[in-house]
């Protein structure tokens, strides 16, 4: 998928993607449930344990992603 992002299949549950921010910074995880919903998880530095965990409607998901990708606009 890119440099940098780790793709695992979840059997029964979806699959997980990670997006290696530095050793420093650490990483996120996003995985992408088998029903649509979507769960955010943010790692600081080398923790094993999510500094914030945010769970994300399908709905809810492809805003945040519009947002993050400079595509949704409101006049």
């Amino acid at each position: 998928m890119g440099h940098g992002v780790q793709v695992q299949d979840l059997p029964g549950i979806g699959k997980r993607y990670d997006l290696d921010l530095g050793q420093r910074a650490g990483r996120i995880s996003v995985v992408v449930r088998n029903d649509g919903n979507r769960d955010l998880y943010v790692f600081t530095g080398q923790s094993g344990d999510p500094t914030a965990v945010v769970e994300l409607t399908e709905e809810q998901a492809r805003k945040l992603g519009a947002l993050l990708g400079g595509t949704f606009f409101e006049g």
